[in-house]
């Protein structure tokens, strides 16, 4: 999965913070693989995040987990729109 992210005028500090705080709850998760965050170095307010899933059914609890609402409802503090969010499967 890969959601892309664009920060508020002076959120890019606490948007590394959220992104930090997200990364470690989900790699606890089971099913987790990977979870990066990348920021453009040209662009500090622009997020993607990176996550690897064992299997479609660890995203879907992922995605119904409380860290990831508690996550959404903050992000409407931090973000300037909404996340654009990309499943993809890997190829065989």
């Amino acid at each position: 999965m890969i959601a892309v992210l664009k920060a508020k005028p002076g959120m890019e500090d606490h948007m590394r913070a959220q992104a930090r705080s997200m990364a470690e709850a989900s790699l606890a998760e089971p099913g987790c693989l990977s979870y990066r965050n990348y920021v453009d170095p040209d662009d500090p307010r622009a997020w993607v995040a990176v996550e690897e899933w064992v299997d479609r059914e660890a995203l879907e609890a992922h995605l119904a987990s409380p860290h990831l609402a508690r996550s959404l409802e903050l992000s409407s503090a931090l973000l300037a729109e909404p996340p654009s969010v990309k499943i993809l499967a890997e190829v065989d």
